[in-house]
């Protein structure tokens, strides 16, 4: 288990694995930084706005004014940044990186650390893939990705929708789930990274445990007094069960198997 501290870490995910859970509960012990989803493209120009960066005559900003605003909102006083990243995001923010750090373009895990200083990883998933995907199909129909928070910029004011079963949106998202889970730990072997695995049924069964267990594996000590605590309010219900009996029920779960 490493022991010297890191300047940076990322939580390394994909949607519906607790991972708005998970950060609450690391930026709740004062030592693991702020994280939050700061490199999701769609949800930059909404941080910037919030930062009051200047932007461009064309409405846009200098990205390393970005980077530099989101390592000052995302660390704690003792200096050590957190951030979430799907697996989506990742090639999003090695390109804008890259473009103020080229001599460092196409070794990501150095142009990381070039500009996070010294990172590990954390990587979130989920055994039950099929309640995965069911908790994301709800959440993409309703637009309500959680429930709580703790500062995020975008993702919690719903649409008034209310959710309704889609065999086929189901059996997409478990495909497009163990591409990414996939896509992720290529991409660690890539980079000769050995992330810190956390599973989302561990974090439901402790979250207090698996939290200490990712302090430890950063190298922190939470200060004494402090109570780590949820921030987010658990959003499964008995609708959610009921669509995951009737996805096995009619065959799906075999067929996403192949």
């Amino acid at each position: 288990m490493p022991t010297d501290r890191v300047d940076s870490y990322f939580l390394c995910a994909t949607p519906r694995t607790g991972s708005s859970l998970l950060l609450g509960l690391l930026e709740s012990t004062g030592v693991a930084g702020r994280p939050q989803a700061y490199f999701r493209a769609p949800d930059e120009p909404l941080w910037a706005d919030r930062w009051q960066l200047p932007r461009t005559a064309g409405g846009g900003f200098d990205y390393a004014d970005y980077l530099a605003a989101a390592l000052v909102a995302g660390r704690t006083d003792n200096g050590v940044f957190g951030a979430k990243l799907m697996w989506g995001t990742l090639d999003e923010l090695v390109d804008k990186l890259a473009a103020i750090h080229p001599d460092r373009r196409g070794d990501d895990a150095a142009l990381l650390d070039r500009a996070f200083g010294h990172t590990r990883f954390v990587f979130l998933r989920r055994d039950d893939v099929l309640a995965q995907a069911v908790s994301w199909l709800r959440a993409e129909q309703t637009a309500t990705w959680f429930i709580g928070g703790h500062g995020e910029i975008s993702g919690s004011a719903g649409n008034g929708r209310a959710p309704s079963y889609d065999a086929g949106g189901i059996r997409h998202l478990i495909d497009v789930i163990s591409k990414h889970n996939a896509a992720w730990e290529a991409w660690f072997a890539s980079c000769g990274i050995r992330p810190h695995l956390v599973r989302y049924e561990e974090l439901d069964a402790d979250m207090i445990a698996t939290t200490r267990s990712i302090l430890d594996f950063l190298g922190l000590d939470p200060p004494e007094g402090v109570a780590i605590a949820a921030r987010h309010q658990r959003q499964a219900d008995e609708l959610n069960q009921q669509w995951i009996k009737r996805y096995r029920g009619s065959g799906g779960q075999r067929l996403s198997n192949g």
